[in-house]
Order: C-alpha cells, then sequence, then structure tokens
C-alpha cells in the first residue's frame, strides 16, 4: 500500500519524441484518487493470545501486542514494531527507525466486523513531513475462533483524505534524461535507455531504471540491490494532461492502477 500511496515515490511518466510531447510533461502531476484500482490480494492479520502477526508483510511480523517497541528485521522503512490493543475492535501500531517513529496507524473494525476504517501517518520514506490520510478495507476472511477482531484476510478499498505531499510529483527533461522529485526529498536522473541509476531519499529502493515502450508510453522499474521489486507502466493521455499508470509489485504479488492529472 505505501507504494500507491506515495505516488510522487512511485511513478514517473513521459510522451518522448516529438518536443511538443516532451515538453507536456514538465510540470507537476497529482494523482486522483477517484479512480484507483487496488490490489485484489488480501492483507492477512492474526491477533491471538496476547500475539500480533501481519502474515503478509514481507518478510513477516510477530510481535507482542504488549505497546511495547519490538525488533524486527529484513524491513528497510522500520526496525521496530509496537502493537497496542485499545479495545475488542481496535488497534494502534507505532513503527521507529532507529528509535524515531515513522508510522502511526490506528485500525477499527466495525461493530459487525464486515469492514474496518484506517488512519495513517507515514514518514518512512523520507525525512519529510510525514503523509497522512485514511482508508477503509473489507473483510474477505474471517477471523480464528477467539482472536481479535482485526484477525483474518482484509482487502483495501478506499483511500481518501491523502495528503498532497503523498500524491504530487514534479517531472523535467534535460536532453533524453528524465529528472523526477518530490516534496518527500525523493529523486532520480535517469536516460530514457533503461540503464540503472540512483533512486535517492527511498531507503526502500536503490536503483531505477526507466525505457521507452511507445509514443506515448514509458515502463518504470524499482529496485532493491539490484532486484526488481515494482514496475510501474505509464501511459499519457492525447491531451497531455491525463496520464493512467499500471503497476505491479512483485515483492508482495500485488497489482493495481491509478490515474493523474497535470496541475
Amino acid at each position: 500500500m505505501k507504494k500507491l500511496l506515495l505516488f510522487a515515490a512511485s511513478a514517473s511518466l513521459l510522451l518522448p519524441g516529438l518536443v511538443m510531447a516532451q515538453s507536456a510533461i514538465v510540470g507537476t502531476w497529482k494523482a486522483d484518487l477517484s479512480n484507483v484500482q487496488l490490489p485484489k490480494k488480501p492483507d492477512r492479520y492474526l491477533l491471538d493470545k496476547g500475539v500480533f502477526e501481519c502474515l503478509t508483510c514481507v518478510p513477516p511480523v510477530k510481535v507482542k501486542a504488549d505497546g511495547l517497541d519490538h525488533k524486527v528485521s529484513g524491513h528497510p522503512y522500520y526496525d521496530t514494531v509496537a502493537i497496542k490493543v485499545v479495545d475488542d475492535h481496535t488497534i494502534q501500531e507505532t513503527d521507529k527507525k532507529g528509535g524515531k517513529t515513522v508510522t502511526t496507524t490506528t485500525t477499527k473494525v466495525a461493530a459487525d466486523g464486515k469492514t474496518a476504517t484506517f488512519d495513517f501517518s507515514d514518514s518512512s520514506a523520507s525525512n519529510a513531513a510525514p503523509v497522512v490520510g485514511s482508508g477503509v478495507t473489507t473483510r474477505v476472511a474471517k477471523a480464528a475462533a477467539g482472536a481479535h477482531a482485526v484477525s483474518g484476510s482484509w482487502r483495501t478499498t478506499k483511500l481518501e483524505n491523502i495528503s498532497d505531499n503523498g500524491l504530487t510529483v514534479k517531472f523535467a527533461l534535460d536532453g533524453s534524461t528524465l529528472k523526477m522529485s518530490n516534496q518527500l526529498g525523493q529523486s532520480y536522473a535517469a536516460p530514457l535507455d533503461g540503464t540503472d541509476v540512483p533512486y535517492t531519499g527511498d531507503p526502500g529502493l536503490t536503483s531505477v531504471s526507466v525505457k521507452r515502450i511507445s509514443a506515448n508510453s514509458i515502463e518504470e522499474s524499482d529496485k532493491r540491490n539490484g532486484k526488481v521489486i515494482w514496475v510501474g507502466r505509464m501511459t499519457v493521455a492525447a491531451d497531455g494532461k491525463n496520464l493512467t499508470i499500471a503497476w505491479k509489485d512483485s515483492l508482495h504479488g500485488t497489482s493495481g492502477s491509478y490515474s493523474a492529472v497535470k496541475q
């Protein structure tokens, strides 16, 4: 989900070729949440007997749900997780890295157990102001008998109230090099021939490559230590004011799409 929320950190777009087409992509673009196609693969959680597990996290997370910080490994965005049980339908999660809080999330399951809402503040992918927002998830599998209501399989069905710093991105062209920057302090300068270059400002990404697919479409591949973990196909509309982004997250085995509007 982090990848979807942080449009500014996850996508580039280009209409290469003609000078007029190139100039059309220069400027600021903002993701449109009204037509986001979110992943169909659900997230799976278990909170039982005082232990919380995120079974679909990569790698999986398993910590005591006692409100205290517990060390986890293998996650570039955080190194401790704290789970506080507020009541039998609500939990609060606090993730930290190097002792600094990077993400807070409050999840509340509805009385009927069929849906849940969440509110978050996330600065795990930058040193800038956190991205804040909320969303709704829908249950697709029941919790185990006797487990906390947050347990089971959930599919995120709505994202809303996302702050602009998590939705906007700025692009410039320098010859055949695409330059991306955003309000989160992330950036890259990538030639359009698929050459790997550094992706700066995001602890979960180490390099990126961008290549032209057609006259109005490019493909961006984000990598971690040489391994592709996210691929986005960006297609600019003929009017130069809209684009669609279809993406695949190989790390989590998910996919989705969204659109953006030129500001």
